[in-house]
């Protein structure tokens, strides 16, 4: 276990956002986030990377109380890629990457070997090598989302938290992102939309509805007509994939 989440509650005023979430992430596992919008996904994911607190409950990372932990340390092993990261700089793609390994620098070092192969790496592992000296703003939608991803692997975390990434991206680029994310030898929270994509690639999926969990285990167990109907009021038929041993979801029109 590398996170744990423990009897998790936040509030905005008087609402309610997020509503006694309990749960461990197991280590070097992809565990999905999955709910319709308005669930509060987005808001736990700020929590469990440690930008924002919440009001009764904690995050543990390895045991310890993310509260109590020093940010240069987080930042360290957690990586977050937000659903809409942005910047107004028009940088070049390798110096947005290159933003990844702050963490791991003092003020006075220089760079090195390790940051320099840190980066190559994680620019080719998202595909963004013919990118690399390319400005910000001439970048399509989907071109700074792997740009902020390759940030992010840069880092070199032990722990990446990414809030619905596929978003701006093509189905060839999404495909490859989420085998990507899956074959990391680290432990991943995704939230995503596509439940077959949640389906195909997470370990196991966290089900939310009003700030709440309503259900979890793996994508065999969770994936449930009813719980299509229940949760995202859709019809739909589910069998087992005839390449896996994962459910795929037919929607009814």
């Amino acid at each position: 276990m590398t996170i744990k989440v423990d009897n998790l509650t936040w509030k905005i005023g008087k609402k309610t956002i997020l509503d006694g979430i309990s749960f461990q992430a197991k280590q070097g596992k992809m565990l999905g986030l999955l709910g319709p919008n308005g669930s509060g996904k987005t808001s736990l994911l700020r929590l469990i990377a440690g930008l924002k607190q919440p009001n009764f409950g904690k995050v543990f990372l390895d045991e310890k109380d993310i509260g109590k932990i020093a940010r240069r340390t987080i930042a360290q092993r957690v990586a977050f890629v937000e659903q809409h990261a942005t910047t107004n700089a028009n940088l070049k793609v390798i110096d947005v990457v290159k933003l990844g390994r702050f963490p791991h620098r003092s003020m006075f070092s220089g760079w090195s070997i390790a940051d320099e192969a840190a980066v190559d790496e994680a620019i080719e592992r998202t595909g963004m090598s013919s990118k690399r000296h390319e400005r910000w703003q001439s970048l399509s939608g989907g071109e700074k989302q792997r740009a902020h991803i390759a940030r992010a692997l840069a880092q070199a975390p032990k722990e990446l938290i990414l809030d619905e990434p596929t978003n701006h991206l093509d189905i060839q680029h999404q495909m490859g992102l989420l085998r990507l994310i899956s074959g990391l030898p680290m432990t991943s929270i995704i939230a995503l939309h596509d439940l077959n994509h949640a389906s195909m690639f997470c370990d196991e999926l966290i089900i939310m509805q009003s700030g709440q969990i309503v259900a979890s285990g793996t994508p065999q167990t969770v994936i449930t007509q009813q719980l299509l109907k229940d949760v995202f009021s859709v019809d739909a038929r589910i069998e087992h994939s005839p390449y896996s041993d994962r459910p795929h979801i037919h929607y009814l029109r």
